[in-house]
């Protein structure tokens, strides 16, 4: 088959599938694993050339509504009939059922690796029955204005098996609009930094110490700079950053545990 894959996420998919030697082409933002940024790139994500995407004839392309915006996108493949599936993952089990989507898809089994990948997950929850408390985490997605996920989204699950809560969990939405004020008064015990879209590199805790009464929070020593890439894209590669997770807030239960088979070899 022909595969081309519109955003990072699904790029991800297709890889964990070990389908990604189908892969023709990919967006501008797929970065792994690394051969896949040897491919055409076909533009951002909300941005795709889509005369291009056409031309290659592809027997499969791969959109997620995940990434606010990709309707377009969706509109311009349904209008020239190109063959697409669109995925709309918000949770861990979603992006389970993604992987068998997009294996059936592309006509193959991908039962084994959605066990390994539920496998990895009840692991994390057997270690997170032993924490002695639950401490509170702030995700921020963008700093002004702040945006935060709220309870349905995966990142809340990634701290609850962990043994941690994701501090904005009692609001019921994916993406939260708030402002500082709001997670002052919250004084949460971590503040993790995972600005969507933006490189590691670029993120800056200094901003945080800016703001007012940050150094009178319970996270005033605990603001960490979390690797966008494993904690805003709807992919497997989300128990990597479970892991890193559970180091960072359980050492004493994390410490010794490996990184997931499934994911470790992905990455030899």
């Amino acid at each position: 088959m022909r595969i081309i894959s519109i955003c990072p996420s699904n790029t991800e998919l297709v890889a964990f599938l070990g389908l990604d030697h189908m892969l023709v082409a990919v967006d501008d933002y797929s970065d792994w694993p690394e051969p896949v940024t040897q491919l055409p790139r076909l533009g951002p994500d909300l941005a795709i050339r889509m005369d291009e995407l056409e031309a290659m004839k592809p027997d499969l392309v791969l959109a997620s509504l995940s990434v606010p915006g990709m309707e377009k996108n969706v509109e311009e493949l349904v209008q020239r009939k190109i063959p697409h599936l669109v995925l709309n993952p918000q949770s861990l089990q979603d992006i389970g059922q993604d992987l068998l989507a997009v294996a059936e898809a592309c006509g193959i089994d991908g039962q084994q690796v959605h066990s390994e990948y539920a496998a990895a997950i009840e692991s994390f929850k057997c270690r997170a029955a032993h924490a002695e408390h639950a401490p509170s985490l702030y995700w921020e997605w963008w700093p002004k204005p702040v945006f935060t996920p709220g309870n349905v989204n995966w990142l809340t699950e990634i701290s609850e098996i962990v043994g941690a809560r994701n501090a904005f969990a009692d609001i019921d939405s994916a993406n939260i609009q708030t402002d500082w004020d709001d997670v002052r008064q919250r004084d949460p015990d971590f503040i993790l930094l995972a600005w969507v879209g933006i490189m590691t590199a670029k993120v800056k805790p200094e901003l945080v110490r800016k703001r007012k009464g940050w150094n009178e929070m319970k996270a005033f020593d605990n603001i960490h700079i979390m690797e966008e890439e494993l904690y805003c894209r709807p992919s497997p590669r989300l128990i990597e950053g479970a892991w890193r997770l559970g180091q960072l807030v359980h050492p004493h239960l994390y410490a010794d545990m490996e990184l997931p088979s499934f994911i470790k070899n992905k990455q030899l």
